[in-house]
């Protein structure tokens, strides 16, 4: 017999197979070159990064997803990220499935590294909760910190980084925590339910930052712990009884998804106000001091000019901007009539602010605001419903069992700025969303799987927060969340007031949401 040519083996298909997987491997090699070759034109390899976290070229900061226990730089958050570098290590290989914790830990803000540190001492207490005190329940979560640098302005190889993880050993299955509602931050969340990813937003509260407004889902997998600005507005509005003839708008002029959705908010509560609402300009950065104090000095003289019926104040706009009113309002020249300032839940972020005015505060000027979660609401109110206690009184014992080993210590934590316990809900909630997904005979959830159980975290199968109930309608949102008031006081931190309901009153025992 003829000895036949390689080209006749393949004609005829005896390599046909191989062949073709062959190109196929060639074609992946290829591609896996390329995304490399891709990502490091992004970023650059740097030894005093950690593992997975590299710094942008022309950068000083170290962002990405980071694999290790790495505190990227600030002392602060050094114990409570060695504490889930301990849980993390204890973890069998194919025994847990991934949740990346995206906030901005490169900040130059204090301010904002104290809200961050809380989130993260939160998001450690749940996930030492799941692993250790559900009963068994599988499959265990491991935390990882995900960093898109201080202004969020590197989302894109961090959300790169993230998808590559779904799909390898990490298993990633869930991001929570994204920080303010930014353009960035918007266009990260996107970009990760674009891919699939399930995304449980902590704190973000713009309206344009949730699914179903105006019908619209640009979010697919997306589910909040907190309400809505304008969830938040008539809560606000429903507890304050705010009057269109006695109040003056204050707002961020152009804005960003947090001031402009709440300027809107508040602007509809105050429909056929008899004054023009005041703008002010604030930097780029709205974490920097920039003119805008001026700006504020000058409003206080219009505040002062308008009628001596006119007692409310209504602000839209970020912390560092709010504390630099405050203190303009402390200097006004009207200290003989009183004013309540009303404003979001970004006012938590003064609660241990040293370059606050307490004097203000003193001088017939009331600040209160729209909490996320307060340690209070539950010990000191009266509800039947919505939350309870006993929910807060998990997460406090949690906290007294992290002061020391085996749990901790994470260092000092601070429970009044609300950040720890909404943290805490938060990786609760994508606890739960990734444990209902496990399919029979199965301990690990498909992908897409996880965010499919939002429209269902209701009635019984509701998550009983820290914060209040967690009942989420069809596209993520909270139902008739709970709302502490909150006000800002003299000595320092804060106290609490009261509750408010976006629906004016706390939600069924059901907390079903209607049609």
């Amino acid at each position: 017999m003829a000895r036949r040519g390689v080209g006749t083996w393949i004609r005829e298909g005896v390599w046909e197979i191989p062949l073709r997987r062959y190109t196929a491997l060639v074609l992946a090699a290829v591609l896996v070159a390329g995304l490399a070759v891709a990502v490091r034109a992004v970023l650059r390899d740097d030894p005093s990064c950690g593992p997975g976290v590299a710094r942008p070229e022309g950068g000083d900061e170290c962002v990405g997803v980071a694999t290790g226990p790495y505190d990227f730089g600030q002392s602060r958050l050094r114990d409570v990220v060695r504490a889930i570098g301990r849980e993390n290590d204890r973890l069998k290989p194919g025994g847990f499935v991934t949740v990346a914790l995206l906030l901005p830990y490169t900040t130059a803000s204090s301010t904002s590294l104290n809200d961050i540190r809380h989130q993260l001492m939160g998001a450690y207490l749940a996930q030492y909760q799941a692993n250790h005190e559900a009963n068994g329940q599988r499959p265990q979560i491991r935390l990882v910190l995900a960093n898109p640098g201080a202004t969020g302005a590197h989302w894109r190889p961090a959300v790169e980084q993230l998808a590559a993880m779904t799909t390898s050993a990490d298993r990633l299955r869930a991001v929570v925590g994204v920080g303010q509602s930014t353009e960035p931050n918007k266009q990260a969340v996107k970009e990760l339910t674009r891919q699939g990813i399930p995304v449980v937003g902590s704190t973000i509260t713009a309206d344009d930052l949730a699914n179903g407004q105006r019908g619209r889902d640009p979010y697919p997998g997306l589910a909040r712990v907190a309400p809505t600005n304008t969830d938040e507005a008539r809560a606000l509005a429903s507890f304050a009884k705010v009057s269109a003839g006695r109040a003056l708008l204050v707002y961020d002029k152009p804005g960003d998804p947090y001031t402009r959705t709440l300027q809107e908010s508040f602007a509809a509560l105050i429909k056929g106000s008899p004054y023009e609402p005041q703008p002010f300009t604030p930097p780029a950065d709205r974490t920097e001091e920039g003119s805008t104090a001026n700006t504020f000095r000058q409003i206080t003289h219009l505040v002062c000019d308008t009628s001596r019926e006119t007692d409310t104040i209504l602000f839209a706009g970020r912390h560092t901007q709010l504390r630099q009113f405050i203190n303009a309002l402390g200097g006004r020249g009207c200290q003989d009539r009183r004013f309540t300032l009303l404003t979001g839940d970004e006012a938590s972020y003064l609660t241990h602010e040293k370059d606050l005015d307490r004097g203000a505060l003193r001088r017939n000027l009331a600040v209160r605001y729209t909490s996320l979660a307060h340690p209070d609401a539950w010990t000191k109110a009266r509800e039947r419903t919505g939350g309870s206690v006993a929910d807060f009184a998990a997460l406090r014992r949690l906290l007294a069992d992290a002061a020391r080993a085996p749990m901790g210590p994470i260092g000092p934590a601070a429970l009044d700025d609300g950040q720890l316990i909404i943290g805490y809900d938060a990786l609760r909630l994508a606890v739960h969303g990734i444990r209902e997904a496990v399919p029979a005979g199965r301990s690990v959830p498909a992908l897409t799987d996880v965010g499919l159980q939002w429209p269902q975290v209701k009635g019984s199968l509701r998550v009983a927060g820290a914060s209040g109930w967690i009942c989420l309608d069809v596209h993520g949102n909270p139902y008739d969340k709970a709302v502490p008031i909150v006000e800002l006081t003299p000595q320092g931190g804060s106290r609490f007031v009261r509750i408010a309901w976006p629906e004016g009153k706390p939600p069924g025992k059901e907390c079903l949401p209607p049609s």
